[in-house]
């Protein structure tokens, strides 16, 4: 797919014709694993001979050209989980440099439990964003969930040595402070967006959220500084070690927290709300997002919006289009029928999705 323009991209096609296969590529030109969150090993098809890989080019609107490629390691070992990226044909150390170039936000419609669903998934829902702006956040919580997990180990071998479960408590809570802090900042941030939103007149479609950090560690956080806070995590984990070698894992911790939405105008919790209003609250969330990007980097990122028209009736669909067009960012649409895009057919780019080939549609 060439020459695609700032704007919106529809792509309609079949169930099954390979709509989400592309964005899920598009997706995985930004850092982690994608939208549909696969590990590098899972991306390969069982019959490919080559390892898979993805590359793109970036058209800046000051005239730069970057080009982006990324893929399974050819050089790895069988079931190895080594990602490369190359940025202008040079190798980078590692897949947080392409947030410096391209930021990428998505809705899918495995998204639409999220206020259901269980509180793990909302705190990886809310930590994908917030790696979105910091990248250094996916490398703590990858550290704190190892140090967690080799503690559990020790704890439930009986191995109780004094320096080793020491060392990884200390890391624990230094790493879990980090990830809790981060998670304060950026939500305060976000709800900064979606109330200036609303001021704007922006929730009457997409109604605006209120929303916060649940936790005992962010609680602490609101009450004492941050090294305070590190020290008596410690202590606890200490004090908690009998009782963590039976239940495993930790008690206390940022693996335990949650992100509670309410709908604002209701002060209704968001998993009591209609299935229409809880779609219509994740959709505000994600267009906050979206202005928080563009508003904090000068540009808006890239969205990629999976079947996001199918269940909108013709007055929300018409006003995502709308405040999508104003918000000035590529936007790369699906939908199973040309139709539900009717209202953009003068303004979007479309593309016909079928039996794994792409037609261009004037």
């Amino acid at each position: 797919m060439n020459d695609l323009s700032t704007g919106l991209i529809v792509l309609y096609g079949a169930n099954g014709a390979g709509k989400t296969n592309i964005l899920e590529a598009v997706s995985l030109l930004s850092p982690g694993r994608g939208i549909r969150g696969a590990r590098v090993r899972d991306v390969q098809k069982n019959d490919a001979i080559d390892p898979w890989a993805i590359a793109g080019v970036l058209d800046f609107a000051y005239g730069e050209e970057v080009r982006l490629g990324t893929g399974l390691d050819p050089a790895s070992r069988t079931g190895s989980e080594k990602r490369t990226v190359r940025i202008n044909g040079q190798t980078a150390k590692g897949q947080t440099k392409l947030a410096e170039y391209l930021s990428c936000v998505w809705l899918t419609p495995q998204m639409d439990r999220l206020f259901l669903d269980s509180s793990r998934e909302r705190r990886k829902f809310l930590d994908r964003l917030v790696f979105t702006f910091d990248p250094g956040h996916s490398g703590r919580v990858t550290r704190y969930e190892n140090a967690l997990a080799q503690r559990s180990k020790l704890l439930k071998d009986g191995t109780f040595d004094q320096t080793w479960l020491s060392g990884l408590e200390g890391q624990m809570a230094e790493t879990a402070i980090a990830i809790a802090a981060a998670r304060l900042d950026f939500a305060a941030r976000l709800q900064a967006a979606c109330d200036a939103a609303a001021k704007d007149g922006g929730d009457e479609y997409f109604p605006k959220a209120q929303f916060k950090v649940k936790g005992i560690l962010e609680e602490m956080l609101h009450q004492a500084p941050a090294l305070e806070v590190e020290d008596h995590f410690k202590d606890r984990l200490v004090q908690s070690r009998e009782r963590d070698a039976i239940t495993g894992g930790a008690a206390v911790g940022p693996h335990k927290s949650d992100l509670l939405v309410h709908y604002a105008a209701k002060n209704m919790p968001a998993d009591q709300c209609s299935t229409g209003e809880q779609k219509a609250l994740l959709i505000g969330l994600i267009l906050a997002h979206a202005r928080l990007i563009k508003a904090e980097r000068g540009r808006p990122p890239l969205l990629l919006l999976d079947e996001v028209a199918a269940h909108l009736d013709d007055g929300r669909r018409r006003a995502l289009y709308a405040i999508l067009q104003e918000l000035g960012a590529q936007v790369w649409l699906t939908g199973t029928e040309e139709n539900l895009f009717s209202d953009i057919r003068d303004t979007a780019q479309f593309f016909e999705i079928a039996r794994s080939s792409i037609t261009p549609k004037a």
